[in-house]
């Protein structure tokens, strides 16, 4: 019984840090990151402020694109993939990131997380991705059916300025 005890207790800890840590996976219903090699089409999406082109796009489910984003305005900008909801709580999160000085207009501020207090606190979400004024970065994306998606910027105002587009999923 004295060895049952702290077997029991060891495999209940075991078993809540591996559900813990499985949370901190990102899982979307409308697809999932993907590596470059495996795109079928490539798809070029100019940031401009504070718009997209661009404003829409259709893809087939299944599909794998390649989406080369460049930023050819003067401010930071984000290229998002997600529904209302999640561009709406991810808005939040953004908000918080420029409050603290993670993000300026421009560019990427202070990102030593730990001494900000704010360790949990980063943009690495595989369905978004921050583009630099001038500068151009790539996401990879496969997609399943899903209705009511969007491309977003959720730099905070930006979205509300209409820097948000339609994805249409076949």
């Amino acid at each position: 019984m004295a060895l049952r005890t702290p077997l029991l207790l060891a495999g209940c800890l075991l078993a809540l840090s591996v559900e813990a840590m499985a949370d901190g996976a990102h899982t979307y219903a409308f697809g999932e990151a993907a590596p470059a090699s495996k795109a079928t089409r490539t798809v070029e999406v100019t940031l401009q402020d504070i718009s997209f082109s661009p404003k829409s796009l259709d893809v087939k489910a299944g599909e794998t694109v390649r989406f080369v984003l460049v930023n050819k305005g003067q401010l930071l900008h984000e290229f998002n993939l997600g529904d209302a909801a999640m561009h709406a709580e991810h808005q939040k999160e953004m908000l918080q990131m420029q409050a603290s000085g993670m993000l300026t207009s421009t560019g990427m501020g202070n990102m030593d997380h730990g001494a900000m207090g704010h360790g949990a606190m980063k943009h690495d979400d595989p369905n978004s991705v921050l583009v630099e004024p001038g500068k151009t970065a790539e996401l990879t994306w496969t997609f399943t059916k899903a209705t009511g998606l969007e491309f977003a910027c959720n730099l905070p105002g930006h979205y509300q300025a209409g820097m948000v587009g339609k994805l249409n999923v076949d």
